[in-house]
This record gives structure tokens, C-alpha cells and sequence, in this order.
């Protein structure tokens, strides 16, 4: 893959394969120790650079990053980097969790309908996708800020309604106080108690899905 990513594996050797996809941020500090703390529990972990080097601390810059990138090839990147830790993980026929954080997010939840043999679980930290999840093959956990002034609640409402339309399992947290970015502790809207709750359901269905595979 010949854009920049971030991998890691177990200090056991490999493990299920786990793809992150970071927000509109990009490739911050703050991803690679998420990628880390997941490998340290049994994961093989790739982060593409889904900005392609460049990292932000303006919203307005990275929100007209995003607006200026090519959809084709983030769609690309994110396709091929899920068949690529698939391939790095302990068993390349066993499917992938994606684990996407608000840009990435919306990108995971597209991917788990365009490689359903691949991708068999998502986590979404506050992002929605306004598809037909029909073909997908993945169980989904959504985890949305208590007011999100990037996320609808009727976004969010019509996503989940979507999903258990075609009997996908789907399992929805919502955290009390919190704002869009509450899980990253590099934000100003980092809010420990319920990133740390957050982990540990994320964490839970990770193992649950891959790990009883």
C-alpha cells in the first residue's frame, strides 16, 4: 500500500485483525496510542493515513480537507487496507472488525456493506451512513455523543432503524454530558468517564466477535 499507515501487531504475534479509521484529525498521535492499546490486547492493528500525511487542529481546515478529497480514492484506500489486515491477521480467512471514529466511521459503516466477506463487525464512534446496509454480513456498535451538533439524532434514529431492517444485530450507546469528539483525549470535548466506559464495551465486543470466531 503505498500510502503512510500505522501497524502493529501483539506482543504475542498475530492476532484478529482490527482496521481503524481515524476522524477528520488525521493520523494524530492519539490514533496510533488507540491502535497500541488495541494490539496490546490481542488485536493486529492497521490506522491508513485516510489524509494522506496531512494532520489538522482547525476544525475548518480539516472539515474543508475532507470536502477537497477525492472520494474514489479514500474509498479505495479504506477497501484495500481492510483486505490488506486481513491478509496480516492471524487467519486471513477469518473477517475484520472496523473500529471508525466520525469520518472514519461513515467510511467503516459504507466498507461493511462493500466487503461483507471481509468485514464481519463495526464499531462507529459518532458517525452515521445514510446507505442501504442490505448485503452486509457484520454486526454493528454505535456509540453517539449525548449532543452532537455534527450528528442528527434523527440521523443517528434512521441509521439504527436501517440497519434492523434487515435483521443485523445492532447494539446503540449513548453518553450523558458528552459531545462529538468525547473519546479522543487530545479534544476539548474528551470526557474520561465515558471514554473509558466506551473502551470497555468496544473492547468487549471485539473480543466477542473476533476472538469467538
Amino acid at each position: 500500500m503505498s500510502d503512510s499507515a500505522y501497524f502493529v501487531m501483539p506482543p504475542g504475534g498475530a492476532g484478529p485483525g482490527v482496521l481503524v479509521l481515524h476522524s477528520w484529525w488525521g493520523l494524530t498521535p492519539f490514533f496510533r496510542r488507540l491502535a497500541d492499546r488495541i494490539a496490546d490486547e490481542g488485536f493486529t492493528v492497521l490506522v491508513p493515513d485516510l489524509n494522506l500525511g496531512a494532520v489538522f487542529e482547525v476544525p475548518e481546515l480539516a472539515e474543508q480537507h475532507l470536502a477537497d478529497a477525492n472520494p474514489n480514492h479514500l474509498a479505495r484506500l479504506v477497501l484495500s487496507s481492510a483486505t490488506l489486515i486481513q491478509e496480516r491477521s492471524e487467519d486471513p480467512t477469518q473477517r475484520v472488525a472496523v473500529v471508525g471514529f466520525s469520518m472514519g466511521a461513515s467510511l467503516g459503516l459504507w466498507a461493511s456493506v462493500r466487503l461483507p466477506e471481509t468485514i464481519s463487525a463495526v464499531v462507529a464512534f459518532y458517525g452515521t451512513q445514510s446507505i442501504d446496509f442490505i448485503g452486509s454480513k457484520a454486526s454493528y456498535q454505535l456509540h453517539f455523543a449525548d449532543r452532537d451538533s455534527l450528528v442528527l439524532d434523527e440521523e443517528a434514529a434512521f441509521m439504527e432503524a436501517t440497519i434492523g431492517l434487515v435483521d443485523l444485530e445492532v447494539e446503540t450507546h449513548r453518553y450523558p454530558g458528552t459531545q462529538h469528539w468525547f473519546f479522543e483525549e487530545d479534544r476539548d470535548a474528551f470526557e474520561p468517564t465515558a471514554a473509558t466506559q466506551a473502551w470497555n464495551r468496544m473492547l468487549e465486543f471485539l473480543v466477542k466477535r473476533l476472538r469467538s470466531a
